[in-house]
C-alpha cells in the first residue's frame, strides 16, 4: 500500500507544545510547524525575545506565552484563549545535578515538573482534545528504564509519565482521543551539555550508543510527528525509545 505524503500534513491542526521554546520540544514545534499546523508553544521567559541569544531556540512563526509549570495555581490561570485544540505535547523536564536531587525539596520540584505539571495540563485541555478526537504525546526518557544514579527525581518521574501514558491512553482511548510517549536517548540539548561539552563525558557517551552519534531534537520531532499522523492511529498508551541502541 502506497502512502502519500500528505498523511503526513497537520494543516489545519493546532498543537500547544509545552517546554516548546527550546530543546525537543522546540525541535517538535518547529516540525509541526512545518507541516502546516499553528503552533503555540510555552517557556519560563517572559517573552520570545528573551531567548534570542538561546542555543536549540526558535520561535519563528510560533505563538508564545510564558508558563511556570511548577506552579500548579499559574497552570489553573492560564487561559491562551483556544477554541479548538487538536495536538498537546509535553515536553518540559528538569534535572538537577551533583545530587541535588537527593535533597527532598529538589527532589519534590522534579517530580512537579517532571509529571505533576504533565498530568495538570491533560487535563485541562481534555476536553478541547476529545470535542475533536485529539492527539496528546508525552515526552519521558529512558531514565524511565534504567538506573539513573545521580538522579533519582528525575528517574522516578519519568517513569512515573511512561505509566501516566499508558493509563491514560486506556482510559481516554475509549473516547477517542490517543495517548502515547517518546522516550528519547542522549539527545544534544541544555539539558544533556553537562555530558555533550565534555570530551571525555561525550566520548564515553557514544560508546554506549549503537548508532555512534548523538540524537538531535529533529529525530524525536520525526517520531512525534508519526505519532501525531493517521499513520499510527490504531497506536495509543505506548511510549516509543528513540535513544540510538543505548538503551540496549
Amino acid at each position: 500500500m502506497a502512502i502519500e505524503e500528505s498523511v503526513l500534513r497537520l494543516d489545519g491542526k493546532r498543537a500547544l507544545v509545552i517546554g516548546g521554546s527550546s530543546g525537543i520540544g522546540n525541535g517538535i514545534a518547529q516540525l509541526f510547524r512545518a507541516q502546516g499546523a499553528s503552533v503555540h508553544v510555552c517557556g519560563t521567559r517572559a517573552t520570545p525575545a528573551d531567548y534570542a541569544a538561546t542555543s536549540g531556540s526558535d520561535l519563528d512563526g510560533l505563538d508564545y506565552s510564558q508558563l511556570d509549570v511548577a506552579d500548579a495555581a499559574a497552570i489553573d490561570a492560564w487561559n491562551p484563549g483556544f477554541d479548538r485544540l487538536d495536538i498537546v505535547v509535553l515536553a518540559q523536564g528538569a534535572v538537577e545535578y551533583r545530587r541535588k536531587e537527593f535533597e527532598i525539596e529538589t527532589f519534590r520540584r522534579m517530580i512537579d515538573v517532571n509529571l505533576n505539571s504533565v498530568m495538570h495540563i491533560c487535563t485541562k485541555f481534555y476536553p478541547l482534545l476529545k470535542a475533536v478526537g485529539g492527539t496528546i504525546i508525552i515526552i519521558s526518557s529512558i531514565g524511565a528504564y534504567k538506573s539513573v544514579i545521580g538522579n533519582p527525581g528525575y528517574a522516578a518521574s519519568k517513569a512515573g509519565v511512561v505509566g501516566l501514558t499508558r493509563t491514560l491512553g486506556d482510559a481516554w482511548g475509549h473516547e477517542g482521543v490517543r495517548v502515547n510517549g517518546i522516550a528519547p536517548g542522549m539527545i544534544a540539548t541544555k539539558m544533556t551539555a553537562v555530558t555533550t561539552e565534555h570530551p571525555d563525558r561525550l566520548k564515553a557517551a557514544l560508546a554506549t550508543i549503537s548508532l555512534g552519534r548523538l540524537g538531535l531534537p529533529e529525530d524525536v520531532a520525526r517520531a512525534a510527528l508519526y505519532l501525531v499522523s493517521p499513520l499510527a492511529s490504531y497506536t495509543t498508551g505506548q511510549t516509543l525509545i528513540v535513544d540510538g541502541g543505548r538503551s540496549l
